[in-house]
């Protein structure tokens, strides 16, 4: 397998331990200022950024704004573990060359455009993506006095690593 799906699949199996922590309250509760955004709206975006990966258009574009956005994912902790099972189960089962030229659409907020990828450079980005949001998800647990016990969740492995003792 190759190291940046085996990376991947790293990053987005704390999803499940996540969600196996999570009642479908805690999943939906968007009452976190600033953004008042729930975890399950941010899983629900990170497991769809995948899903656009594996659903290649028929001109052969990936397009990452043709998201599926099924709010279930977001407020039932049983059908985000489903599509989360999908997600990796996709990965595990890909044999996608890293190295193959892809093109890509994304809106980066000027409407949207095709950009030039290679697979290893939209799974790495997809990956940034998931640590990124992971990090606004442990923002929105500390909120809700919900303690998730992984010292490297929203954490991208290049970040400095602070310590409080003198």
């Amino acid at each position: 397998m190759d190291i940046i799906i085996e990376s991947t699949l790293k990053t987005i199996k704390k999803s499940r331990c996540l969600l196996e922590k999570l009642s479908n309250k805690d999943l939906c509760n968007p009452s976190i200022p600033p953004y008042y955004s729930s975890i399950g709206s941010h899983l629900r975006h990170i497991l769809d950024f995948y899903e656009c990966i594996f659903n290649t258009n028929s001109k052969g574009l990936i397009d990452l704004t043709a998201r599926s956005r099924n709010k279930d994912v977001e407020t039932n902790c049983e059908v985000a573990k489903n599509y989360l099972s999908s997600i990796i189960d996709k990965l595990k089962s890909s044999s996608f060359n890293m190295d193959d030229t892809v093109f890509v659409i994304d809106d980066l907020g000027l409407g949207k455009i095709e950009m030039q990828y290679t697979m290893g450079s939209l799974f790495s980005q997809a990956n940034s993506h998931t640590i990124h949001h992971y990090a606004i998800i442990n923002y929105i647990l500390e909120g809700l006095n919900i303690s998730f016990e992984d010292i490297d969740f929203g954490y991208n492995p290049t970040t400095p690593i602070v310590t409080t003792e003198s």
